[in-house]
C-alpha cells in the first residue's frame, strides 16, 4: 500500500485533537485534510475515535549490540518499540561492545543493526579519556551528539570523564552545534557506610541528590564558558531543577530531559532485595518526584525518554538481591506511553502537553524537526495509533524485550497503542507486528558553524 488514507476524529495536528483525515503516499505525509475525506481508489482506514498522533521519538535507548547481544538486541528492542509507538530512537554509545568511541566501533554497530531494524535507528558517539581526537570523525560520520559520564559508566571500556575532557572537546562540539550529552553524578566519598547492600534506603543514601547538583553544576559552566548545546539526560534531583531553569532563561543551547522510572515509580514503595528497580541516578522519594512532575507539568523538561537499559537476570541480582552489585537500568521501552499517560493524566497533564513531549520536542532537539515529529505535509509518515481509554495489564506474555524482568510488570495502565505506522508502512495492526524491518538507519547531516 504506497497511497492510503488515515481518518479520525482526534488527528493530533498543531497540537490540538481535531478531525482529520491524512493522505499517505511514497512514505511521507502527501496531504492533511480537515474533516473525513475520500478519495476513490484509495484505502481509507477509518479509526473512529482512536488517537493519531505522530509517532514516538525515544532519544536515549540502550540497545546493547554488538557485543551484549545476550542484554537486548536490534531486533528484539525495535520490535518492542514499535508495538509501543515508538517510529525513531537514538541508541547510546555504551553498552554495546565495542562502545561507539570510534569511527570504526561505530560502523561495526551500523553494521550489526542493518537488517534488522523494525524502527528508525540513530546513533550518539561517545566521550572516553583516550578519544578526544576521534569526537570530530564520529560527528562527520553522522552521529546525532556526543555522551560522556561524569561517574564510573557500569562498563569498564566506558571511563568517566573529567572537566578537562569536556574542556578539550568543547571547541569541536561548538564548531559543528552537536551537542554534549551528559550522565550527570559526581560522586564524593560523602555518603553513609553501607551496613545492607539488600536494603532500597541505604542504595538511595549512596547516590545522593548532591552528587547530581554538582555535576549539573560543572555541566552547566561548561555549557556557559563554551557556549556549546549542553544536554541533561534523566534527570532524577528534583534540586537540580532550579539552577537548570535559570541558566535557560540565559541560552537556548541547554536541554535537559527526565525518564518514566522516575515519574512513575517512588522509592517509599521499592522493595528491600529488588534490584529490579535499581537504576542511577536512583528512583527518589515521593516528594522528589512530585516536584519532578510539577516540572513536567511547567514545561521544564524538554522532552521524555524511557532509558531503556535492560540485563539478564542474574546480571540484575534478581535472586541475590544487591542493589550494590546489580546492573543499574531499567527495562520499559514497550510502555513509554501508557506509563506516562496512566500516571499523567491523574495529575492533570493534557494529551496537548504530552505528546510534544514524545515527538515534537526530540525531533527539535535532534535536529529532526523538518521530517519527523509532527502530523504536517511533507513529514514522514511515522504514525502511532492509540486508544486512551483502554486498559491493559503488562504480563510477560505481551513483553518483547529479550528479558522479561521489568519492575513494571502487572501494572495496569491507560492507553494502548494499536496500530504503528513507520516510513509510511503499517508495522503494527492491532497490537501485532505485521510487516517486519521497515526501519531505516538515520545519519545526522551536521553544518559548521
Amino acid at each position: 500500500m504506497n497511497d492510503f488514507l488515515i481518518y479520525s476524529k482526534q488527528c493530533f495536528i498543531n497540537n490540538q485533537l481535531v478531525e482529520a483525515t491524512l493522505y499517505i503516499k511514497n512514505e511521507k505525509i502527501h496531504q492533511v485534510i480537515k474533516g473525513l475525506h475520500t478519495i476513490e481508489n484509495i484505502p481509507f482506514l477509518d479509526y473512529g475515535n482512536l488517537i493519531v498522533m505522530p509517532g514516538i521519538i525515544d532519544a536515549h535507548v540502550h540497545i546493547n549490540e554488538p557485543g551484549r547481544e545476550d542484554w537486548e538486541g536490534f531486533e528484539t528492542a525495535t520490535k518492542a518499540a514499535a508495538i509501543g509507538g515508538i517510529t525513531t530512537l537514538i541508541e547510546m554509545p555504551l553498552n554495546a561492545s565495542p562502545v561507539t568511541t570510534t569511527v570504526e566501533s561505530f560502523k561495526i554497530k551500523q553494521n550489526a543493526a542493518t537488517g534488522k531494524l523494525h524502527v528508525n535507528c540513530g546513533f550518539y558517539g561517545g566521550i572516553i579519556p583516550t578519544n578526544a581526537n576521534d569526537i570530530e570523525a564520529l560527528i562527520n560520520e553522522g552521529v546525532f551528539g556526543i555522551k560522556g559520564f561524569l561517574t564510573h559508566s557500569g562498563i569498564n571500556e566506558f571511563p568517566n570523564i573529567t572537566r578537562e575532557h569536556l574542556e578539550a572537546i568543547a571547541p569541536v562540539l561548538k564548531k559543528y552545534n552537536i551537542p554534549l550529552l551528559l550522565h550527570c553524578e559526581l560522586s564524593d566519598n560523602n555518603v553513609p557506610k553501607v551496613n545492607n547492600p539488600k536494603s532500597y534506603q541505604e542504595y538511595l543514601q549512596s547516590r545522593p541528590q548532591h552528587w547530581e547538583t554538582n555535576a549539573i553544576d560543572l555541566a552547566l559552566e561548561i555549557q556557559e564558558r563554551f557556549d556549546i548545546k549542553v544536554h541533561i539526560v534523566h534527570l532524577s534531583a528534583s534540586e537540580g531543577l532550579e539552577r537548570i531553569k535559570k541558566r535557560k532563561q540565559k541560552t537556548n543551547k541547554l536541554t535537559v530531559e527526565t525518564c518514566s522510572h522516575y515519574l512513575y515509580f517512588n522509592a517509599e514503595n521499592i522493595p528491600d532485595a529488588s534490584p529490579i528497580y535499581k537504576c542511577a541516578p536512583p528512583i527518589r522519594e515521593k516528594q522528589n518526584n512530585d516536584l519532578l512532575w510539577n516540572a513536567v507539568l511547567n514545561d521544564d523538561f524538554n522532552f521524555l525518554a524511557s532509558d531503556h537499559s535492560p540485563a539478564p537476570p542474574e546480571r540484575k541480582q534478581l535472586e541475590e538481591g544487591d542493589f550494590f552489585k546489580a546492573w543499574g537500568g531499567i527495562s520499559g521501552l514497550q510502555f513509554t506511553l501508557p506509563l506516562l499517560f496512566s500516571e499523567g493524566r491523574q495529575r492533570g497533564l493534557t494529551l496537548e502537553k504530552l505528546i510534544p513531549l514524545l515527538t515534537e520536542n526530540p525531533a527539535e532537539f535532534l535536529g529532526l524537526e523538518q521530517q519527523k515529529g509532527k502530523l504536517q505535509e511533507g513529514f514522514d509518515a511515522d504514525i502511532t495509533v492509540w486508544d486512551d481509554s483502554e486498559t491493559f495489564t503488562i504480563t510477560e506474555e505481551i513483553i518483547q524485550h529479550k528479558h522479561k524482568a521489568t519492575p513494571y510488570l502487572n501494572e495496569t495502565l491507560f492507553g494502548k497503542v494499536i496500530h504503528t505506522f513507520v516510513n509510511g508502512v503499517q508495522v503494527v495492526e492491532n497490537g501485532k507486528l505485521k510487516i517486519h524491518r521497515q526501519g531505516k538507519l538515520l545519519l545526522n547531516k551536521i553544518e559548521r558553524r
